[in-house]
């Protein structure tokens, strides 16, 4: 289902860029179709991409724990559940705190991605 949603992103975004003035341009200069799709067109349209998968993997960690439970594995959310239900409070700050420094790194390795690709982020 993942695939599907970032496809209909990517081709909605990729629809919406080619027809920005810059893209217009590099096709005016003669530049390859190729060229055009894959460097001016697409480098853009992966923001949203990315924005997905950085949601996409906050919503795989909270994922873990109802799995974890359900398949009775072991792990961060079988733990923390299970210091809950025990009253340790000391557990369950120590996963849950885990799992937040995770997702902020993820976070933040998205916004630095996003400078990576567009140069129009880095300026503003």
């Amino acid at each position: 289902m993942e695939v599907a949603i970032f496809t209909r992103v990517l081709r909605t975004d990729m629809i919406s860029t080619l027809q920005q003035d810059f893209v217009l341009s590099a096709r005016a200069k003669g530049m390859p179709t190729r060229h055009v799709l894959v460097a001016e067109a697409l480098r853009p349209s992966t923001v949203s991409i990315i924005t997905l998968a950085g949601i996409s993997l906050g919503r795989l960690i909270g994922g873990t724990v109802v799995i974890e439970r359900l398949f009775n594995l072991p792990g961060m959310g079988t733990m923390i559940v299970d210091g809950v239900q025990n009253d340790n409070v000391p557990v369950v700050l120590g996963g849950v705190i885990v799992i937040a420094v995770f997702y902020v790194l993820v976070n933040t390795i998205v916004d630095i991605t996003y400078a990576l690709i567009d140069p129009r982020i880095r300026r503003g």
